[in-house]
């Protein structure tokens, strides 16, 4: 999740800031990157209290995690919260994730799916993996293998390990879509190349139902899948 949304962040925060603005927050980029975290602090702070969203994000995670900082989740919940209400998706996905655990505010799983709702919507796929994973099981949203495999596929396209191996588990048991060996190999086979065991386990289970034509055309879709981000 870290490492997929930052540049996204940065792009974001240049596209709409000064040049002094936008090499503050570079700054605090660059110290992240060699851990020097208290740095990167200093370098956020003044542009998340000037109300720049993609600093209150990055600050919000510094709390989440303690990178640079006391581990303060409630700080960490404040600075999302200014984030995720100017529309930063990665503010949004983490406040759902905080909403989902308990992590700074009590477990709300009906706040969770409207906060991943809104990331999701803009193509974050930790927030659609998450989503799928609550219509999947039927927490804060009614139980819909329809729209949990939706999510999952959303998430499994950018290359979420974890969503590919939930989708290929959907194929293999026809939720939500119909049931086809060949894409739950293929599916399972993306997400274990990341090192997903469950997903390596679940592909063994589904090869022994399938035929060696169809175990070749599963791995051929596999070698030319690309991700669409």
């Amino acid at each position: 999740m870290r490492l997929a949304v930052r540049s996204i962040l940065i792009a974001m925060f240049l596209a709409v800031s000064g040049p002094a603005a936008a090499g503050a927050f570079e700054d605090g980029q660059a110290a992240y990157d060699r851990n020097d975290y208290a740095t990167s602090v200093r370098r956020w702070l003044p542009l998340a209290e000037q109300g720049d969203a993609a600093a209150q994000a990055e600050l919000g995670y510094t709390y989440d995690n303690g990178k640079g900082v006391k581990r303060d989740q409630a700080e960490a919940i404040k600075w999302y919260r200014k984030a995720a209400a100017q529309g930063n998706a990665f503010a949004q996905a983490s406040l759902g994730f905080s909403y989902e655990h308990g992590r700074g505010v009590p477990r709300d799983y009906v706040a969770a799916a409207e906060s991943f709702r809104k990331a999701a919507d803009q193509g974050n796929a930790f927030a659609q993996y998450n989503l799928g994973v609550l219509h999947d099981i039927g927490l804060g949203v009614a139980q819909d293998f329809v729209e949990a495999a939706k999510w999952y596929r959303r998430a499994a396209e950018q290359g979420d390990a974890a969503a590919q191996a939930n989708l290929g588990a959907m194929y293999a048991q026809g939720n939500g879509v119909p049931k086809d060996n060949t894409q739950a190999y293929m599916w399972s086979s993306l997400a274990a190349a990341q090192g997903d065991r469950y997903a390596l386990k679940n592909r063994e289970v589904i090869a022994k139902a399938m035929t060696p034509d169809q175990i070749a055309e599963a791995q051929r879709l596999a070698r030319e899948w690309k991700p669409t981000k």
